[in-house]
């Protein structure tokens, strides 16, 4: 680090092979960020909450989205069953009709990430889901603005 300023903001710089530095102003322009430094940091905080859920003893925040068909047999209420055990870390629910069969259920979660990780497993897992996902963000607490 070279610098920090009086609004506490780090001084760096990088070197990047040409192609990359051109791909990152490409990016940087199409997502409609004023500069590449917020593209960087964005990225820098994308790649620390992704880190952080691989410590299980860490407090996260996500999303656990589910697409079953609820035609099959028991898989409401299997899920149902799942739901009810984890209530402490399920902190709300959205269901979504897609059509006849087909369902969309969104988890918001909030808990130690080796917890929320079993729940994702054990709700992917269980029988009549078509697809499942765990989807990992941060409580907010850990990152600057």
């Amino acid at each position: 680090m070279k610098s920090k300023s009086a609004q506490g903001v780090a001084r760096f710089s990088i070197s990047l092979p040409n192609e990359l530095a051109a791909q990152l102003e490409r990016m940087t322009q199409e997502k409609g960020y004023d500069n590449r430094s917020l593209a960087i940091a964005d990225m820098v905080r994308a790649h620390l909450v992704e880190h952080r859920q691989k410590y299980d003893d860490q407090e996260i925040a996500g999303t656990i989205t589910l697409l079953y068909d609820h035609h099959k047999q028991h898989v409401q209420a299997a899920l149902t069953d799942i739901q009810h055990d984890h209530h402490n870390v399920i902190i709300a629910t959205l269901h979504v009709h897609l059509d006849h069969h087909n369902c969309m259920e969104l988890l918001a979660v909030r808990g130690k990430a080796a917890v929320i990780r079993r729940i994702a497993d054990e709700l992917i897992a269980a029988k009549g889901v078509k697809h499942g996902k765990l989807t990992v963000t941060s409580t907010g607490k850990d990152l600057p603005s």
